[in-house]
């Protein structure tokens, strides 16, 4: 099962014992992990109960919709019993219609795993070979190419979850190790055959919210480094701008106890040294500009919504969200809407703004530093040059600039998702939730904010050394740590350079969780 050079290290997450976490699904996605189905005995009987009470309700000629019926506002209509083991193949085609990029590999495993998961809670009636076939894909790096538009996210992902489908029969095309080629190929690459679909698995494998909630759980994954961040290029822009420790003291949130505000509060106090004390206290302001006196409350409510928004994502996660529902065991049908991605819209939607907001906090930030006026005695621009080339050189000024209009496009994409709901498929779907739209928002602006992040981490580590160019640092070990390991991939500025490889790569490494910022 575990394959490729690094295997041995890799841990194993076995599916269908314990709930999975957003860092679960992470790990899973970024290849730290494999999966394997539990071999536990009342997860192997939940089930096979499923997919054989379906057989037998078939047999006694049931009607269930998506498997005896046609689909959507089809229900009406009844399929002949010689066809039904045609009609989920014909699901998987006619929704061959994605448009837009591809979801990156780590998106895709993301989706991978959360329609694993979703499967694996037995409410879906399909077979263990099916499951066994998406631990497949994981574990022999064999991906579908799913393009990122398409889905109304009710019901549930149906068009981009058609692609994942379609490569267990052997449809379409797939990365299979990094390499584009098709579904077909690369199973017979590995010696299995591709999957024929039971009745109601087709429906099963696109019915459900796997799209938008594998995008979800790495969205909060890089919100929630996002937050760590936001607060050690805070404690620099502080002292680097001599700013007021006292802002951030422990006292002064104990009176407006949010814990998220407190947490980020914390984190400042610490790195900026722990004390309201300052050898500058006649020079400094009494009061610092709301971006820097007020950063642990905007961080603060991104890091309170994400104590609810993990919540909800991690439950869509460890939840059945096709229909309709079965319970082999206790030997019922019913059919309702678990495929509604409302929770996820609604989280998305959430953290979009709360997102966007960092990066607006970052910006105004970074334009305090730029700024001789008030940036406390910093060279304009932050420029590191002296003397008779100081009048040719400009510092971050480009910079600036750029921030700002990655800020401008964050902003702008804030728009809720979930209140343009559209009626679609012959008003059947007259309310959906538009999930997967506002996860792909979510990660945009997640990207966007990388951006103003990459910026500020560069103009802080800038603005420090030209604070105390001249005098001993009071950086704490934290922050000096991270301005050395900032200068490792970017050099002081001095003279005028393109800082776009600097960016680009700061960015990587934000991206990739790099620097650990614990205290």
């Amino acid at each position: 099962m575990k394959t490729g050079p690094n295997a041995s290290a890799k841990s194993c997450r076995v599916i269908g014992d314990d709930a999975l976490s957003v860092r679960d699904v992470v790990d899973i996605a970024f290849c730290r992990s494999t999966v394997a189905l539990s071999d536990d005995a009342g997860f192997t009987r939940r089930i096979d109960a499923g997919a054989e009470y379906l057989e037998r309700l078939l047999a006694n000629g049931g009607t269930v919709y998506g498997v005896t019926t046609g689909y959507g506002d089809s229900c009406t209509i009844a399929v002949p019993s010689d066809l039904v083991a045609e009609l989920p193949l014909h699901l998987t085609r006619y929704h061959g219609c994605g448009l837009g990029e591809h979801l990156p590999p780590e998106a895709v495993r993301a989706v991978l795993v959360a329609r694993l998961v979703s499967l694996a809670q037995g409410a879906s009636g399909v077979r263990r070979v099916l499951l066994q076939r998406l631990v497949d894909l994981l574990n022999h790096d064999l991906l579908p190419c799913i393009p990122a538009e398409g889905s109304v996210g009710a019901s549930g992902d149906l068009t981009p979850l058609s692609y994942l489908a379609a490569t267990l029969v052997g449809e379409r095309a797939a990365l299979y190790r990094g390499e584009l080629t098709t579904a077909a190929a690369a199973w017979r690459d590995l010696g299995i055959e591709p999957l024929t679909l039971a009745p109601k698995e087709g429906l099963a494998i696109m019915n459900g919210t796997a799209v938008m909630t594998g995008l979800a759980c790495l969205a909060v994954a890089r919100a929630e480094y996002l937050t760590r961040l936001c607060c050690r290029i805070t404690a620099l822009a502080s002292l680097a701008m001599r700013g007021n420790p006292g802002h951030f003291d422990p006292r002064l949130f104990a009176v407006k106890p949010h814990a998220g505000q407190i947490e980020a509060a914390r984190w400042i106090w610490e790195d900026i040294g722990g004390t309201s004390a300052s050898s500058d206290a006649e020079s400094m302001r009494l009061q610092d500009r709301y971006s820097i006196r007020c950063a642990p409350h905007v961080i603060g409510v991104a890091r309170d919504a994400l104590s609810w928004i993990r919540r909800d994502v991690e439950n869509e996660l460890n939840s059945a969200s096709d229909n309709p529902i079965i319970d082999g065991e206790a030997g019922w049908v019913l059919h309702g809407g678990h495929f509604y991605g409302g929770h996820i819209a609604f989280a998305m939607d959430g953290l979009k703004t709360a997102v966007a907001n960092l990066a607006d906090l970052m910006d105004r930030q970074l334009a305090l530093l730029v700024d001789g006026r008030y940036n406390h005695g910093l060279p304009q621009n932050l420029s590191g040059t002296v003397g008779t080339r100081a009048p040719i050189n400009h510092g971050f000024k480009g910079v600036q600039i750029g921030s700002s209009a990655w800020t401008a496009e964050a902003l702008k994409l804030t728009m809720p998702a979930s209140v343009f709901s559209r009626s679609t498929e012959c008003h059947n779907q007259d309310k959906v939730s538009l999930g997967t739209i506002a996860a792909r928002d979510c990660l945009r602006i997640l990207e966007l904010t990388e951006q103003v992040a990459a910026a500020l981490v560069l103009a802080t580590a800038q603005a420090v050394e030209l604070r105390f160019r001249d005098e001993t640092p009071v950086l704490t070990a934290n922050c000096a740590a991270f301005v050395e390991a900032v200068r490792v991939h970017s050099e002081f500025l001095d003279e005028d350079r393109p800082l776009e490889g600097d960016l680009r790569c700061t960015v990587e490494l934000i991206r990739s969780r790099h620097w650990s910022l614990d205290a």
